[in-house]
């Protein structure tokens, strides 16, 4: 048995998610079909993280087990020919050892929310940004994010949905910077609760449009309940990075 890992991009505006769903077609499937049609074998694809409908990946590592002996470059260039015209691509393949493991052995996940900060409508990246028109002070968004880092009880930021044992994170990073009409928002943890980066960017782009202290971002956190919760940001601006390994 060969475990080939991969590195996925894909732009997640047509799929219900990473993870596959009885309800509709998702990244997964649509890997584990491409690897069907390779191979002749049927795999599971595993993954470092889960993104939500709409989400999109620039490096989402993965993996799956088949008897084939192919050198990896032909796994890649075969799995990107039956993935088209899917907006998925695997852009590097390799073969690793048997007890390494795409998401139990990965030890820090990376993503980035970006805002449109513009009043004009998006065009070339409409479903691919969270376009906002009023100015915001992302500053201030960067100043309120602060409280958020650390390890803390982010029950106020996690979905009603979240399978996540316990609600307790530690954040290792929350920086929100401008680059032009963007505002940027880079969160970096081992890993996080079902939704909350989204639900941590709603409330920093609160601040950033004046409608929130800065302050009650950590009183949102030290309420410990979802209600405290001020605006989950829609789910096309957000991208998973990368995934850490030792």
């Amino acid at each position: 048995m060969t475990r080939f890992a991969l590195t996925l991009e894909f732009d997640g505006t047509p799929f219900q998610g990473l993870q596959r769903q009885a309800h509709g077609p998702s990244v997964q499937q649509a890997v584990e079909e491409a690897a069907h049609a390779v191979t002749g074998e049927q795999v599971t694809l595993h993954s470092a993280g889960r993104t939500d409908t709409g989400v999109h990946a620039l490096a989402m590592r993965s993996h799956f087990d088949v008897e084939t002996g192919l050198p990896p470059f032909r796994m890649m260039e075969a799995l990107n020919a039956h993935l088209r015209p899917a907006p998925i691509a695997v852009t590097h393949c390799e073969i690793v050892p048997d007890d390494w493991h795409a998401r139990f052995s990965c030890i820090g996940r990376r993503y980035i929310y970006r805002i449109a900060n513009r009043r004009s409508p998006l065009t070339l990246e409409l479903n691919r940004a969270w376009q906002v028109p009023q100015e915001l002070d992302h500053e201030a968004m960067h100043r309120a994010a602060q409280a958020l880092v650390g390890s803390h009880d982010f029950t106020t930021f996690r979905s009603a949905h979240c399978q996540a044992q316990s609600p307790v994170k530690t954040l290792d990073r929350l920086d929100v910077e401008r680059n032009g009409e963007h505002v940027l928002i880079h969160a970096a943890a081992r890993s996080f609760l079902h939704h909350q980066v989204r639900s941590m960017v709603g409330c920093l782009a609160l601040v950033g449009m004046g409608r929130w202290r800065e302050e009650q971002v950590g009183e949102a956190l030290e309420a410990r309940e979802r209600q405290a919760l001020g605006l989950n940001a829609p789910p096309h601006g957000l991208y998973f990075v990368e995934a850490v390994y030792p």
